[in-house]
């Protein structure tokens, strides 16, 4: 919602900026000119980016869109999950959790928690770390480093569009100005014709270099930051996950483990240990 807002006020502060200068809406619209830059950039992005990254882009965005989910209500609810995961693990042991582990959509503990189901990534992050904990063999630190190694992949995975989009960013000004030399073209082709029609194909021309600069710093280079600063968002959230059960896998008491995972959480959005533990309790009178 919030990067709607921000498009919306991007087009009235330039097209109302333009009113009140007293310019004419009519002149800035040029099919021609939208062809060329917008079709070229789309041409491009199809030249250089994967099909299955094209279809990352376009999900990416529709993240943008929907904004940030990883808000202080989601890392509550992943800090009260996890307490209710170890505090079962203690007292079942952890060959218990195999069931929840091998069908965690039909489990009923992590049932609870809907929108960590809706993100299929969390849930086969978690639910394979703990498989590797549950078959043993492994120590911890080898587990920690398998656990970093999952995630800088899957941080590697989401960097393909969002490094797709500024390679499309970057073009546009230049595709802005091949429009404006196609438009100067043309108006040489025409001199010696009326003054009226001479003004009409200069202004076309330019037309196409402001549509390049603004499409790409006034929306494509923003969307791609965006994009980045909700990869690195997920990034964090991930992070956040792997403390949790790391500390627990090393022998820490669940609470501990659920307070390790809480430190690892951004600023922003992190709880604080009297909000924690009253979620935790929440849980605990529940059951």
């Amino acid at each position: 919602m919030v990067t709607v807002i921000g498009i919306l006020i991007v087009i009235v502060s330039v097209f109302g900026g333009f009113l009140l200068h007293g310019g004419d809406v009519r002149v800035l619209i040029q099919p021609s000119e939208f062809m060329i830059i917008w079709g070229a950039a789309l041409g491009s992005l199809i030249i250089a980016t994967p099909l299955p990254v094209i279809t990352m882009i376009i999900k990416n965005l529709r993240k943008v869109l929907g904004g940030n989910k990883y808000t202080k209500r989601r890392y509550l609810e992943t800090l009260k999950m996890f307490n209710e995961l170890f505090q079962a693990a203690r007292k079942q042991g952890m060959i218990q959790l195999e069931r929840d582990v091998e069908a965690p959509n039909k489990s009923l503990l992590f049932k609870r928690y809907p929108d960590f189901l809706k993100d299929p990534h969390a849930v086969h992050f978690v639910c394979d770390t703990l498989r590797m904990a549950i078959t043993g063999g492994i120590p911890a630190f080898d587990l920690d480093q398998m656990v970093d190694a999952d995630i800088d992949v899957h941080h590697e995975h989401n960097q393909a569009p969002i490094h797709s989009l500024t390679t499309v960013a970057d073009a546009l000004p230049g595709l802005g100005i091949v429009a404006a030399v196609l438009g100067i073209v043309i108006t040489m082709g025409s001199l010696g014709g009326p003054p009226e029609e001479l003004g009409h194909k200069v202004a076309a021309a330019l037309v196409g270099t402001f549509l390049g600069v603004l499409t790409c710093y006034g929306f494509v280079s923003p969307l791609a930051g965006a994009m980045s600063s909700l990869d690195e968002a997920e990034a964090g959230y991930y992070r956040v996950l792997k403390s949790g059960l790391i500390a627990f896998i090393k022998g820490h008491p669940p609470i501990m483990a659920v307070e390790f995972a809480r430190r690892s959480i951004p600023h922003l959005e992190r709880p604080t240990f009297s909000e924690m533990e009253q979620a935790c309790k929440g849980i605990r009178k529940k059951r």
